[in-house]
């Protein structure tokens, strides 16, 4: 029960990493606010999460026997995510903790990547990231708490082929860094976590095509150190639930690598 007690906000919660992250902090005692779009964007080539797949979300969580309060918000839209947390903290008495996993990805070379596509993936990843830390800040100011932000290997290495995603990766790391030495003094900590490929629904299947077809040089890139080619959801929820619980009490500005070595090369 290493989260026992803990109330934590998760955005992208339908399915892939946001789910495992719910269902892990709740197998540890967490209650949690789900939040996700559940619905496809025209800039993403992968389809989205869908209503059903958050609810089942709820119901996985439940099924261990904690609250979840799910509320269907596009992470761009500040006002409306800040009252879905608002809602969910009365419901649930609190927040402790903020997970801001939302994230897209596009692929394309430098001269094929549109400006929508750079909107889209700076709003979700970057802005998205902002207006979680801002809905739940408000929350936690009174009486401290943890926010972990979900970046990316590619927030720590110049990864091509989605340059979009990288940079806003990066800005992550930067904004959380920020935060951190701010919030410091209320006892907030604000710490970022790095995958490296999970399977996922986040799979554009054009990068793929890019490596093996157009730039096969830029493949060694993308390879891990250790010998597997993805790594599990759980591997990324278990650094989420140590960052969340008391166990890190003191750790605070970190970039935490679950990226089986691929940051090495």
């Amino acid at each position: 029960m290493r989260a026992a007690g803990k109330r934590v906000l998760i955005t992208g919660a339908a399915r892939g990493m946001g789910r495992s992250h719910a269902i892990r902090l709740a197998e540890e005692g967490a209650d949690v606010i789900l939040v996700d779009i559940c619905a496809s964007l025209p800039d993403i080539e992968y389809p989205l999460a869908t209503p059903d797949e958050l609810a089942e979300t709820a119901r996985l969580v439940e099924q261990l026997g904690r609250r979840a309060v799910s509320h269907i918000v596009d992470v761009r839209d500040a006002d409306a995510l800040a009252a879905a947390v608002a809602d969910g903290v009365t419901r649930l008495g609190g927040l402790d903790a903020a997970v801001a996993n939302a994230g897209v990805l596009t692929a394309g070379t430098w001269d094929t990547t549109t400006a929508q596509q750079w909107r889209t993936v700076v709003d979700v990843n970057l802005i998205g990231t902002w207006n979680t830390c801002a809905a739940a800040l408000p929350h936690l100011v009174d009486h401290g708490g943890s926010l972990v932000n979900i970046s990316s290997a590619a927030g720590l290495k110049g990864t091509p082929l989605h340059t979009p995603y990288t940079a806003t990766k990066h800005g992550v790391v930067g904004l959380s860094r920020a935060l951190a030495n701010e919030l410091a003094a209320v006892n907030v900590r604000v710490n970022t976590v790095h995958p490296t490929g999970v399977a996922t629904g986040m799979r554009p299947d054009s990068l793929h095509h890019l490596l093996a077809e157009q730039r096969p040089d830029l493949a060694p890139l993308f390879g891990n150190a250790l010998p597997i080619v993805m790594a599990e959801a759980v591997d990324i929820s278990n650094a989420v639930l140590y960052l969340v619980s008391d166990e890190s009490r003191y750790v605070t500005g970190m970039e935490f690598k679950v990226d089986a070595g691929v940051t090495l090369r």
